[in-house]
């Protein structure tokens, strides 16, 4: 498996993706298609936490009024389910690893996992 989960208008996604040879991945533009439960949970197995795939910078945390720092793991999985912000993005993952988000930390790993 070899899935990235990307918004097409965000900007940084675009200039993360254009970074890397991507002929043979899966390209899943999440506000056309959503991910699934499955999905999600594929995600999880890796990450071991909801929170972790969850983008705090979500413009619907302000708009639902939601307190951040008090939600559960089962509210950050529901949230993810729920809306396409919610997920920290892009996320790469295949059978063995998976990457989330644009911090530099993650997009020097991805470098390096691409041979960049």
């Amino acid at each position: 498996m070899k899935k990235v989960f990307y918004l097409n208008t965000c900007d940084t996604c675009r200039k993360i993706l254009a970074q890397f040879d991507l002929t043979d991945w899966e390209l899943r533009e999440i506000k056309k298609e959503s991910i699934t439960k499955e999905e999600l949970e594929e995600m999880y197995e890796k990450t071991k936490s909801y929170e972790a795939l969850f983008s705090k910078k979500s413009t619907q945390i302000k708009l639902r009024g939601l307190d951040v720092k008090s939600l559960t793991e089962k509210d950050f999985k529901e949230l993810l389910l729920d809306h396409y912000t919610f997920l920290k993005r892009p996320v790469f993952i295949t059978d063995d690893t998976i990457f989330v988000g644009n911090d530099k930390n993650n997009v020097a790993a991805l470098q390096e996992f691409f041979g960049v």
